[in-house]
């Protein structure tokens, strides 16, 4: 009798998985690319209203997903200040935008923002991509996910912080900030990509 089970089982379970969502495979810009919806306007956690365009320096501009609720976030985050300090040492503006426009009420919502900011002492901008127009764009799918573009808002390395999101003493290969040295002596940066490691965005729903 439960042979007689199995095959009706089976193609239900086929039936299911046939209807499960899936979201559309989303292309990360290229290198060389302008910076998408860089007139967007996007709310800092200070309230001020700024776009991409604001932020960006005589030697460019770096952006970072990133977000509240993520492990990885919190594994990378002592070396936020450190690099934003790097970058605004090098004439790179830098902001953080948060994507996780289906996590705004779980922990993902711009009073969250401020809290994290004030607690982590941010010393950068930290602003909302309210609907993760921004994100789509860019082709962002991880938080952390690192985009630095040069002073003509070109594409010129987009992946990861480094290679060891646990201890920033073991790190081995500090891609962004090697990035961010070669942008500002306009050396050729190698590698201009990297897989970024990081949890996915939460889009809207």
């Amino acid at each position: 009798m439960k042979k007689v089970y199995l095959i009706p089982l089976f193609l239900t379970a086929l039936f299911l998985i046939a209807f499960i969502p899936y979201e559309e495979a989303i292309d990360e810009i290229s290198i060389g690319a302008k910076a998408p919806l860089a007139n967007v306007e996007v709310t800092d956690v200070t309230g001020d209203k700024l776009t991409l365009n604001d932020v960006v320096r005589k030697n460019g501009l770096l952006v970072n997903f990133s977000c509240n609720t993520c492990p990885w976030v919190e594994s990378w985050e002592d070396r936020y200040n450190p690099i934003a300090k790097l970058a605004k040492e090098n004439g790179i503006g830098v902001i953080a935008l948060n994507p996780n426009a289906g996590y705004r009420n779980n922990g993902e919502s711009l009073k969250d923002m401020k809290e994290r900011a004030k607690k982590s002492d941010y010393q950068f901008y930290y602003a909302l991509d309210k609907n993760a127009k921004i994100a789509k764009a860019f082709g962002a799918t991880r938080t952390p996910h690192i985009f630095l573009f040069n002073s003509d808002m070109e594409l010129v390395y987009r992946g990861a912080i480094d290679d060891n999101a646990k201890n920033a003493d073991k790190v081995e290969q500090p891609y962004l900030k090697n990035a961010i040295k070669d942008l500002s002596m306009g050396n050729k940066i190698n590698p201009q990509t990297t897989k970024s490691l990081g949890c996915t965005i939460k889009w809207p729903r």
